[in-house]
């Protein structure tokens, strides 16, 4: 088979219309799977034993650990997007990178809040500012400067390149976040999942949280596409607003 043949099929859904062709039959499928995801890691979660030093409240881990582990993976989605934007110009990559940061923050706050609601039974605190808890509301913060300046722009396009350039800076505080709790001393105990070896985890406690995950990916994945969908509507929407107004413009001045 040639080049020429296999080159078209790997940036076929760089074509804003191939790719709206394909979320429309793809986002039902994942709304599908988001459902009996979360259905069943729900389910599983509530029907998990209660833990023999937190109590319930270990019900609160399934919630809170998949959104704090969607909220640094969206990031790197969103740096992913932003080197699809300054190195090859990718028509999707900006769409994309937009499309996600509202969702990063929404996992952020969950994390953020449903990590108070777990530390005050557990900490005797809602908020210490340790290097884990400190460095994912920088995060947030990120977020919602991204989020910000993506707004400051009338035209898409010209806010592309300085999106893509900030949020690659804000990308040294993923590993921050993650081996905080190796480098600094904090409330948070050490990974207990991701792990080379054995995860130090009860499969009771392992599973439903696995489950929840996949279910927040589901969730991500859909609504990203979405998202997606309707910022390249806005946009044509936007493309033609401008030109109509452009040949009201050229008729009335002939």
């Amino acid at each position: 088979m040639s080049t020429e043949t296999i080159k078209p099929s790997i940036w076929a859904f760089a074509n804003p219309t191939r790719f709206n062709a394909f979320a429309n039959k793809a986002i039902p499928v994942f709304a599908v799977v988001t459902f009996i995801l979360l259905t069943i890691g729900l389910w599983m979660s509530f029907n998990a034993p209660e833990d023999y030093q937190q109590g319930y409240t270990v019900l609160i881990m399934f919630i809170h650990v998949p959104a704090a582990w969607l909220s640094m993976m969206t990031y790197s989605v969103m740096c992913v997007s932003a080197i699809g934007t300054i190195v090859w110009r990718h028509p999707l990559a900006d769409v994309s990178l937009r499309s996600a940061a509202p969702l990063g923050a929404m996992f952020t706050v969950l994390a953020l809040a449903t990590g108070s609601l777990w530390g005050k039974p557990m900490w005797g605190t809602w908020w210490e500012w340790d290097a884990r808890m400190t460095s994912v509301l920088v995060l947030l913060i990120i977020y919602l400067g991204l989020i910000a300046l993506a707004k400051a722009f009338d035209e898409p396009s010209e806010a592309a390149l300085p999106l893509a350039v900030m949020t690659l800076t804000g990308a040294p505080l993923l590993p921050i976040i993650k081996w905080s709790v190796d480098w600094w001393n904090t409330l948070h105990q050490p990974a207990s999942v991701s792990r080379f070896d054995r995860p130090a985890m009860a499969p009771e406690f392992l599973y439903p949280l696995l489950v929840m995950a996949l279910a927040y990916m589901a969730i991500f994945f859909t609504l990203h596409m979405m998202s997606m969908r309707n910022e390249i509507l806005a946009r044509r929407i936007r493309t033609m607003k401008m030109q109509a107004a452009r040949e009201r413009k050229s008729g009335g001045g002939s």
